[in-house]
């Protein structure tokens, strides 16, 4: 008789797990929309990719390729909003008008070939000054504020410290991405009130009559294939939009114009939210 029991009580127990495990299952995948006309939007730039927004007042998320959404990739210049907090938190830098001193040297791109305060280094994505700040941060003061902020799978070592964003084996998707700026825009991670406020100044990017524009862009290149980002929020009276676009481009894709993609696409399927 007490063995029945108990095999009646392992039974029940079974029973409960499995269904608290599908009822968790549940939970996490019916706020997940698939979205054909992001898809279009996707094809019609004639790029490979995944477009996904989240929806703050309905809790749900919009995507035409969960699967692409949920792949981690480098963050490549997007690791720039990280960056700047720690750098605030730690004093590397007082605030976004503090100066980076050009050094004469030819860069990448004309508009880095000049001293930038941290608001515009942010704003031109100038990699030189952000491996600057990384370089002062070290790297126990990054691995200890990586894992503070919650940002995980970054790959920091002395070897790296200034390129670990842009190569190698560091990964964030795009859920991760809409994690941490949902945490950032609701006042959850563990910073400053000054350097939240100093945040929203460096990541504001435009406003129009429906919103307020919040994001960073970022590109990295792995084996000759280009891997673009554009990550952020749009703020309404009403709601707040949370979205990260990640796109590559295919063979006949126009290389010169794919930057401009990764905001241009993501504006589009922001529209089609409600």
């Amino acid at each position: 008789m007490k063995i029945l029991n108990i095999i009646l009580i392992l039974t029940f127990i079974y029973s409960c797990d499995k269904k608290t495990a599908k009822e968790q299952k549940n939970k996490i995948t019916k706020n997940e929309i698939v979205k054909p006309a992001f898809q279009t939007i996707i094809d019609t730039h004639n790029v490979h990719g995944a477009i996904l927004i989240y929806n703050l007042n309905k809790d749900l998320f919009y995507a035409n390729d969960f699967k692409w959404a949920k792949t981690g990739r480098l963050p490549a210049s997007t690791f720039k909003i990280p960056n700047s907090m720690i750098a605030l938190e730690t004093k590397v830098v007082d605030n976004d008008s503090t100066l980076f001193k050009w050094n004469g040297e030819k860069r990448a791109y004309k508009v880095w070939e000049q001293d930038l305060i941290l608001k515009d280094a942010f704003k031109y994505s100038c990699v030189p000054c952000y491996q600057e700040i990384a370089r002062k941060i070290g790297k126990k003061r990054m691995n200890a504020y990586l894992e503070k902020l919650n940002y995980l799978n970054m790959v920091v070592n002395s070897e790296n410290l200034d390129l670990f964003w842009l190569e190698g084996a560091s990964k964030i998707n795009q859920f991760e991405q809409i994690d941490f700026l949902k945490r950032f825009y609701k006042s959850e991670l563990k910073i400053s009130k000054r350097t939240e406020a100093i945040m929203r100044k460096i990541l504001f990017i435009e406003k129009n009559e429906k919103y307020s524009l919040y994001g960073k862009t970022g590109l990295s290149v792995r084996n000759k294939q280009q891997n673009g980002w554009f990550v952020g929020y749009a703020q309404s009276k009403e709601n707040t939009l949370f979205f990260a676009t990640n796109i590559s481009p295919k063979e006949t894709t126009d290389i010169k114009g794919f930057p401009k993609l990764r905001k241009e696409i993501t504006l589009k399927a922001l529209e089609l939210i409600e």
